[in-house]
């Protein structure tokens, strides 16, 4: 059986449970229901007198993250459920276990998700749609959304694809032809294919007890790692552009409102990041008053 995390603390922490149930069923008696031992689970020999939740307390020094009683209550397993706690189904039919992320609300707005939706927009009274786009590799990519437009109102995202509009495949346009047929386009509908960004990926991570996630950042680009962090253990790298946190785009803010952001987001943060080379293409020509003023950072809608 293959199982997904949101983070590498919630592998070992699931790993954690699952010796710890199947401790309590060698004292208790022998289990219904075997769960699959995974790679690298730490064992455990059974001891009678053990309490039932003497595993726990190691918890509060794993890598650095502070577990409190409320979250070890939160986390507690009853066996004949086996490891219900911390399931959660993503919007692509996956799904995760996640005994310490859970259903965290970054997490789920940051999803980027397979296959292609429908977009369908009207453009305002003034005729504006508040989109802009760039053409990369024969291909054509949301690279600014205005706050409060129609394109942020249908929820177009920095870095979405468009693969047609009005039925028209777009592959091979460039920028001039994209805005030209848009101008003309019948503003009562527009209608587009849109693939979820696809250049850009996401990284879950968990603050440790100082509430620190471990990268430094500067200019919304991410310029080195703290040895042994929870940014380094998710696999996060330099080079990479800051595009969201906890689904929230940050493009064109302040290094310290993106700080803010990632402080209000609790213990579980969520980054959407880019290659710096790929990101600078999308805004190349594209003046920094436009995408520090006017760009669309609201909140998206689940």
């Amino acid at each position: 059986m293959s199982r997904l995390y949101p983070t590498l603390e919630d592998m070992r922490v699931d790993q954690l449970q699952t010796a710890q149930i199947s401790h309590e069923r060698a004292i208790t008696g022998p289990a219904q229901l075997q769960y699959p031992q995974q790679p690298g689970t730490p064992q455990y020999p059974a001891q009678a007198n053990q309490p039932a939740s003497v595993l726990y307390p190691s918890l509060n020094e794993y890598m650095g993250l502070q577990i409190t009683p409320q979250m070890m209550q939160e986390m507690q397993v009853v066996p004949s459920q086996g490891l219900q706690v911390g399931i959660r189904q993503t919007q692509s039919g996956q799904t995760q276990i996640a005994p310490i992320t859970g259903n965290n609300l970054g997490l789920m707005r940051a999803e980027i998700k397979s296959g292609i939706r429908e977009v369908v927009l009207c453009k305002d009274q003034d005729g504006r749609l508040g989109l802009r786009v760039r053409h990369i590799n024969n291909g054509l990519f949301v690279a600014f959304v205005q706050a409060g437009l129609p394109a942020s109102l249908a929820g177009l995202r920095f870095g979405d694809q468009i693969l047609q509009i009005n039925g028209q495949t777009v592959a091979g346009w460039d920028n001039d032809k994209a805005h030209n047929f848009l101008k003309k386009a019948d503003g009562q509908r527009i209608e587009m294919a849109i693939r979820d960004r696809p250049f850009e990926r996401t990284i879950t991570m968990q603050k440790d007890s100082n509430g620190f996630i471990g990268f430094v950042f500067k200019d919304g680009r991410i310029k080195s790692l703290v040895k042994d962090s929870s940014a380094a253990r998710n696999g996060l790298l330099t080079d990479h552009q800051l595009i969201e946190v906890g689904g929230q785009n940050v493009v064109g803010l302040k290094d310290k409102e993106i700080n803010q952001i990632i402080e209000s987001c609790g213990r579980t943060v969520t980054i959407t990041i880019m290659p710096c080379f790929m990101y600078d293409h999308m805004v190349k020509c594209m003046g920094n008053s436009i995408v520090k003023k006017l760009m669309d950072h609201s909140i998206p809608d689940l």
